[in-house]
């Protein structure tokens, strides 16, 4: 029997879905979006977003499920969190929960929210249905037009490897009513 690669479709999901984000995407979107001084970091993991917005100067939340190799400031589910947060919420959440971590950060703001991930998150007639019909504050959908990898388990040594997937920056913004404008990140 074949050995199973990462890029196998029934490839086993690192658990809690964890993906490392190239640090590049932080910088991108830093590019193209001004932030509040006060950021939430709810899906920390090895602090691949904190690292670059705290040497860019801003004040960071960093909270995840679970702590890896990067000290946060707390542990708990964001999916469960109940307090509100004076500053925007930026995060590449696990794809499952791509949604509810939206539904949430928007719930817990009153700001911007910027979440990282596949362009399919705009597809599903669920996501439709209990976000996009009824959200009128996504404000820019930024496409990378190359590709930028995420990392299992956070694992750099795959660096090299193409992404097949394709990324975006989805930001929200509580200030904004009307339908979304699409960039590019290239």
């Amino acid at each position: 029997m074949a050995k199973k690669s990462f890029y196998d479709s029934n490839y086993q999901r690192e658990k809690q879905d964890f993906y490392g984000t190239d640090p590049k995407a932080i910088y991108d979107l830093l590019n193209k979006e001004k932030f509040d001084n006060n950021i939430w970091e709810c899906a920390c993991g090895d602090g691949n977003l904190a690292k670059p917005l705290k040497e860019k100067g801003y004040n960071v939340y960093c909270t995840d499920i679970v702590e890896r190799n990067y000290k946060l400031d707390d542990i708990f589910d964001f999916l469960e969190c109940n307090k509100s947060f004076d500053g925007d919420i930026i995060t590449n959440p696990p794809f499952k929960y791509a949604m509810e971590f939206i539904l949430k950060a928007l719930d817990l703001t009153n700001r911007k929210v910027a979440m990282f991930g596949k362009i399919q998150l705009l597809e599903s007639a669920k996501r439709y249905e209990q976000l996009f019909s009824k959200c009128d504050n996504l404000k820019t959908v930024y496409v990378y037009s190359r590709r930028i990898n995420c990392y299992r388990n956070n694992n750099f040594n795959m660096k090299g490897k193409s992404s097949t997937a394709c990324y975006c920056w989805f930001v929200f913004d509580k200030e904004y009513k009307g339908k979304p404008m699409i960039d590019w990140i290239y």
